[in-house]
Formats: structure tokens, sequence, C-alpha cells
């Protein structure tokens, strides 16, 4: 049973553990992710959601079935991860985590179908969250998701400030244009559909100021908005770039320690150097300029050892040569 648990475990959350098997359960996983998205979203075409309304529900109660034994299966297995420690804190700590947290959304919406009563419409949005699973499969997805949860500090300072700009400007246009647009204008919450749309430049036209002093107003707060709007922006590209920068230092330094690890020619063994880079994940350029440095390096450190070895074959005072 422990051998069994262990190959679960390395087949759902080990990442380096690369098998035919691991990997053709890792593409079926991403296959039927993917098909259920797509069948969410053609369900919502009656010409083709009522006549093949069995074969819908048919795949999506399979899909239930493979996506709820795969979450059991993780729960069952993350026990392996440390076996020192005691089964039930490994799996409670798993269970609280990101990943856990999105496979739970996945499967739990359909099961609270059978006992409340959710409208078809929600269920189907709801379903769309099985999309989640695939940060778990995708680098560039995992990249985004660290990324966000790094800058969360700096999201909530813009989200902050964005929040005190809608209150503010939905205030000033509702009293610049309360009397001339009643309707429009009629409350500051009603106003604050307006302010959001010209904050984020959007801009859809449904409701425009007509005083002067409104429109005044509404070309200040465009203005501030270019520049509010693209502070979320800023904060994601530097970060981005920021975890890249790491990733790829992270990356370099893996290989350089596999190469040294294992001692290898690094002018000869090119078949070894291309199956360390395809399991390290390095770009061949990036690979190229490491060689191309730690020959250098080499030649460096051979020219070093030569010039010190010469010095102490002459005497420090007299310069005259030492006698073997």
């Amino acid at each position: 049973m422990t051998q069994l648990r262990r190959f679960v475990y390395c087949t759902l959350h080990d990442d380096d553990y690369q098998t035919t098997f691991s990997r053709g359960v890792n593409y079926f996983l991403i296959f039927l992710i993917v098909a259920n998205a797509m069948a969410v979203m053609l369900e919502s075409i009656d010409s083709i959601f009522y006549p093949n309304q069995m074969l819908f529900e048919t795949f999506e109660n399979i899909s239930i079935v493979i996506f709820s034994v795969e979450y059991l299966l993780r729960v069952w297995s993350i026990a392996e991860k440390d076996p020192q420690s005691p089964a039930w804190q490994q799996r409670f700590a798993w269970m609280k985590s990101g990943g856990a947290i999105i496979d739970l959304l996945a499967i739990l919406p359909a099961y609270l179908n059978f006992f409340v009563n959710i409208d078809l419409r929600v269920l189907r949005i709801l379903r769309l969250l099985r999309l989640l699973k695939l940060t778990r499969y995708f680098v560039s997805l995992q990249i985004l998701l660290r990324v966000i949860h790094r800058e969360k500090g700096s999201f909530q300072a813009v989200i902050f400030i964005l929040i005190i700009m809608i209150v503010m400007t939905a205030s000033g246009i509702y009293v610049v244009e309360n009397q001339a647009q009643p309707e429009e204008f009629s409350s500051i919450p009603k106003a604050m559909w307006w302010a959001v749309v010209t904050l984020t430049t959007v801009g859809y036209g449904d409701v425009t100021p007509v005083t002067n002093m409104g429109k005044f107003l509404g070309a200040m707060i465009t203005i501030l908005g270019v520049g509010i709007a693209a502070l979320p922006a800023g904060i994601l590209a530097s970060g981005l770039a920021n975890e890249l920068n790491l990733r790829n230092q992270k990356l370099e330094q893996e290989f350089r320690e596999a190469l040294q690890a294992r001692g290898i020619d690094l002018l000869h063994d090119q078949r070894e150097i291309e199956n360390i880079r395809l399991k390290v994940g390095l770009p061949k350029e990036q690979t190229h300029e490491i060689i191309m440095q730690l020959v250098k390096e080499k030649i460096l450190e051979d020219q070093e050892q030569a010039t010190q070895h010469k010095a102490k074959s002459f005497c420090p005072h007299c310069g005259e040569k030492l006698s073997e």
C-alpha cells in the first residue's frame, strides 16, 4: 500500500517525476479540463444543448467522477511528501493550499446541486472554475499567480486609490449634473457607473455630462484615469520581469550545478549537455551563453594556476629558478 501511495504521489504531485504514464495522466486531465470548458460554452446554445442533453449530462457526470477521484487521490497520497510528519497534518495543510481549493471548487457545485437547487446558468458559470486547474500544468500561469501573490500589497494600494477616486468622482459629477439630468445622476451611487466607465477610460457613452462644468470635470477625470488605469498594468509588467529574471537565475544555477556534479567535458559531451538542458528547461541560447562563460572561466582558472605554479618555481627575492 505504501508503494502504491508513493507511486500516486509521484504521478500527481511530483513535477520532477517524468514517465510516460505520468505525462499521459497530465495530458488527459488537461484535455478533460478544456473539454469541460467547451461543453459549458456549447450548452449555452439551445439548438445544440437540447437535442444532445443526455450526452452533455453523461459527460458531466463522468467528469465529476474523474475529478473527484483525482482530488481524493491527491489528498490520500500527499502524506508521502514527508513520511516523517503525521499524515493528517500534511493532508490538512494541502487541503488549505490554493491548488487544493481550486480542485474542490471544480467539483463542489455539482455536489451542492444535489441538495440545493442551483440555477442552470449559475451552475454552468461555476463549472468554468475548472479552467483554474490548468495553473497546475502550465509554468506561465504559475508565474502569473506568483507575481499576483507577491505584488498583492501594490494591487491593494491601487484598488484603494481607485475606490477613493470613484467615490470622489461620482460625488463631483452628482453635484454638477444632478439638476440638469436628474434621472441619469439621481444619486451618488447611481453616478458611480459613470465614474467607473470614465476613470477606466472605457467611455461607453450611455451617460454623458451636458453642463459646461460637467464636461470640464469629465475631461479632468479622463486624464487622471489614463494614469490610474496604467498602474495595475505597470505593476504586473514589473513583477513579471522580476519573476522571469529570478526564474532564469534559478535555472542557470541548476544547470551549472548539474554540469559540475557530473564533471562533464564542456567541449565534447554535447549530448549529455543537451540532456541536462532539456531536464532543467533552459533555452538553447541561454545554454550556449552559459557554456561559453564556463569555458572562459575554465581558461582563466587554468592560466591563473599556471601563473601561480610558475611563480613558485622562482625565488621571490633574487628571481633565480629554484631547484626541484
